[in-house]
């Protein structure tokens, strides 16, 4: 079951991804990231993305991967729970420069590196989700955040 958000009663905060099995013990690496670079980070920085709940996780992964890849890769939940949640920064929709980055698209270098400041700055990132205007997600650096979450399969 999914523990219950602060607001409700609950503690914690819990970044969730959905990962082929084949990763899942390397999870939060950021070796995509590093590789490729993201929506929020350049290529060469180990940013880890995931969805503060797990259903946006899995829409994530369809919208990127495609609904096809759920059917035919073995996936399984992955997840860092956050005790400290003073650790984490929110960005307000309206502090980002481009309304269009939170929109579905190719990211652009000014986007990437916007999200490259913020990962410096702060040890936890939560921004508004590109697939879903009501989702939020968790992003974090590899080495900055290392020993300031829990993990869990």
């Amino acid at each position: 079951m999914t523990p219950l958000p602060a607001a409700l009663g609950g503690s914690d905060l819990i970044g969730w991804r959905l990962d082929q099995a084949a990763f899942a013990p390397t999870w939060d690496t950021g070796e995509g990231a590093y590789r490729v670079g993201g929506r929020w980070n350049s290529r060469g920085v180990r940013a880890v993305y995931c969805s503060i709940d797990p259903s946006t996780a899995i829409l994530e992964v369809a919208v990127h991967k495609g609904f096809r890849a759920l059917d035919t890769i073995a996936h399984v939940m992955t997840a860092a729970i956050i005790s400290d949640v003073t650790d984490v920064h929110v960005v307000d929709p309206a502090a980002v420069p481009n309304a269009n980055w939170l929109r579905p698209g190719i990211p652009s270098s000014g986007q990437q590196a916007f999200g490259d400041d913020l990962l410096k700055r702060h040890r936890f990132v939560v921004i508004p989700s590109a697939v879903s205007q009501y989702s939020w997600n968790l992003i974090f650096e590899a080495s900055v955040a290392k020993g300031a979450y829990e993990m869990k399969y």
